[in-house]
C-alpha cells in the first residue's frame, strides 16, 4: 500500500484584533513560527513502525483551502490535527473518502470525541496509536479494516518505542525536531489537553532509546536543536542524571517544558546548562493567588509554590537557561489587576520570553465539562476557537468584553520592541553576573 500520514498544521486564531497585533508583536511571531515548524511525531512515530512492504508518506497541510482539486492519490490515508484545525481535518478526510480512499483518524481531539471523529473518517483510533497502528496497517492491507480501535485497557510500553522515521522529513524546513522522553503528567491541571487523555499514568523512554533517536537526527542534520516533547519534564530526576551527561556528549541544543521545581535544583540546572539546554517552558498560570486555587485536579500545586516563583525562576536564569513563563489570563478570580500584574513579574524578573493565553476549554478536559455545566459557553462546540487566544466563554468575575480588551492591550504591552529587548538584555546582565560570582566562589 502506499499510506499518506497527513499533518494539519496551521492553527490559527480567529480574533481578527489580536491577529492585527500579530503581524508586529515579535512574541507572538516568534512562537507562531516555532508551533508551525514543528513537524507531528506522531506521525512520524506510526511510519517509523510500519512494514517496509508499505510505502510511506509524510505531508503536512497549512490550509485545507490551498489544495486543488486532485489530491494526491494513496490506499491509506492516516490525519493527525489539532482540536482547531479538527474540521479542516473533517473536510479533508470526507474528499479522501469521496475518492474512495480509507481514512484513519486519531489523537487527542478523536480519542475524546470518536463518535464525532467516526462521521468523517472510516476508523478512528481511541488511545496511544502505537498500540493500534500494527493492527490497522494489517486490516486495511486485507481490506478488513474495523470501525474503532483502541490500546484501552492496554497501554504502550515505551522499551518498544519505535525509531520515527525523520528520513521522511526534509529538514530545511524545520527550526527544530521533536523527541519525547515520557508521556503524561502528574500535576493533572484542569485546562491540560496533552498526553495525559492518552495515558493513565506518568512514564518514560529508556535514556538509550532516547540518545538514539538524538543520534538519529545529529545524521542527517548536523548541530540540531531539539525540543523534548514533554508534558513535564524532570518529574523522575535520576532519569535526568542518567541522560543528561550523555546528552552534552552530543552537543545538541534544546527546549523542553517543566514546572516551577528545577529552579530548586542547582545540581540539575548545572548539568542541564552543560548538555545544552537553552530555554524551558514553565507554565506559572498566574502571577497572584487568583485563579490558581482549585487550578489542579488534585492538589493545589502551584499555589503552594507561588511563593518560590520568584526566586526559583531568577535562579533558572543565572545559569544561563532562558525561562519562557506561560500565563493564562481570565482564569476565575481573575480581575482586570492580573494584566499589571503579568507585566510588573515580567519586567522585575527580565523573562526572557512570555507567552499569554486564555483559558482554553479543550474537548475531554476538566474545564471543559465545569464550563458547559455551569452554561458559560459561548457555543457547545467551540473547536475551530481552541487557539489559546480566542474567548469561548464567559469569565468570572471580568466581563467578556474587559478581558478581551486586558488580553489585547497585555500583548501590546509585553510583546513590544522596547519592552521585549529590555527584558533579553536584563536577562543577558544578570547571567553575566551570576557567571561572574560563579566563578569567583
Amino acid at each position: 500500500m502506499k499510506i499518506g500520514l497527513i499533518a494539519m498544521s496551521g492553527v490559527r486564531a480567529c480574533d481578527e484584533e489580536l491577529l492585527a497585533l500579530g503581524l508586529t508583536l515579535p512574541g507572538f511571531v516568534e512562537r507562531s513560527k516555532t508551533i508551525a515548524s514543528l513537524p507531528s511525531l506522531g506521525l512520524l512515530t506510526l511510519a517509523g513502525m510500519t512494514p517496509r512492504e508499505h510505502n510511506v508518506a509524510y505531508r503536512e497541510v497549512d490550509d485545507v483551502r490551498s489544495l486543488g482539486p486532485d489530491l494526491e492519490p494513496f490506499d491509506l490515508v492516516a490525519l493527525s490535527t489539532f482540536t482547531a484545525q479538527i474540521d479542516e481535518a473533517y473536510a479533508l478526510a470526507d474528499r479522501y473518502r469521496a475518492m474512495g480512499v480509507p481514512v484513519v483518524m486519531g489523537g487527542l481531539h478523536v480519542t475524546t470525541l470518536p463518535d464525532e471523529a467516526a462521521e468523517h473518517c472510516d476508523a478512528v483510533i481511541v488511545g496511544e496509536g502505537e498500540v493500534c497502528w500494527p493492527q490497522v496497517v494489517a486490516d486495511a492491507a486485507a481490506g478488513r479494516l474495523q470501525s474503532r480501535y483502541t490500546s484501552r485497557p492496554r497501554e504502550f510500553d515505551f522499551a518498544h518505542a519505535p525509531m520515527p522515521a525523520f528520513e521522511l522529513l526534509d529538514i530545511d524546513k524545520y527550526n527544530r525536531l521533536t523527541v519525547q522522553t515520557s508521556r503524561g503528567c502528574p500535576l493533572r491541571c484542569s485546562f491540560c489537553a496533552s498526553s495525559i487523555l492518552l495515558t493513565p499514568r506518568y512514564k518514560q523512554k529508556p535514556v538509550a532509546k532516547v540518545l538514539a533517536e538524538i543520534d538519529r537526527i545529529c545524521d542527517i542534520w548536523p548541530r540540531p536543536f531539539i525540543e523534548f516533547a514533554d508534558d513535564n519534564s524532570f518529574i523522575n530526576r535520576a532519569y535526568w542524571l542518567e541522560l543528561l551527561p550523555q546528552l552534552a556528549q552530543r552537543r545538541v541544543r534544546w527546549f523542553t517544558e517543566t514546572d516551577i521545581r528545577i529552579g530548586e535544583d542547582e545540581e540539575l540546572l548545572s548539568l542541564m546548562r552543560r548538555a545544552g539546554c537553552a530555554e524551558v517552558l514553565i507554565g506559572l498560570e498566574s502571577p497572584s493567588e487568583d485563579g490558581l486555587a482549585g487550578l489542579e485536579l488534585r492538589r493545589d500545586w502551584k499555589l503552594r509554590r507561588l511563593p518560590r516563583y520568584r526566586e526559583a525562576v531568577a535562579n533558572i536564569q543565572s545559569h544561563g537557561i532562558r525561562v519562557n513563563g506561560c500565563f493564562i489570563v481570565g482564569l476565575d478570580g481573575h480581575t482586570p489587576a492580573v494584566f499589571d500584574a503579568v507585566c510588573a513579574f515580567a519586567d522585575d524578573l527580565d523573562l526572557f520570553d512570555v507567552q499569554v493565553t486564555l483559558p482554553t476549554p479543550f474537548p475531554g478536559t476538566a474545564l471543559y465539562e465545569q464550563l458547559r455545566r455551569e452554561g458559560r459557553l459561548f457555543e457547545e462546540r467551540p473547536w475551530r476557537k481552541c487557539t489559546l487566544f480566542d474567548l469561548t466563554f464567559h469569565p468570572t468575575p471580568m466581563s467578556a468584553e474587559e478581558l478581551r480588551a486586558g488580553f489585547h492591550d497585555l500583548a501590546r504591552r509585553l510583546y513590544s520592541d522596547a519592552f521585549t529587548r529590555q527584558r533579553r538584555e536584563g536577562f543577558r546582565r544578570h547571567y553575566r553576573a551570576a557567571a561572574r560570582a560563579r566563578r569567583a566562589s
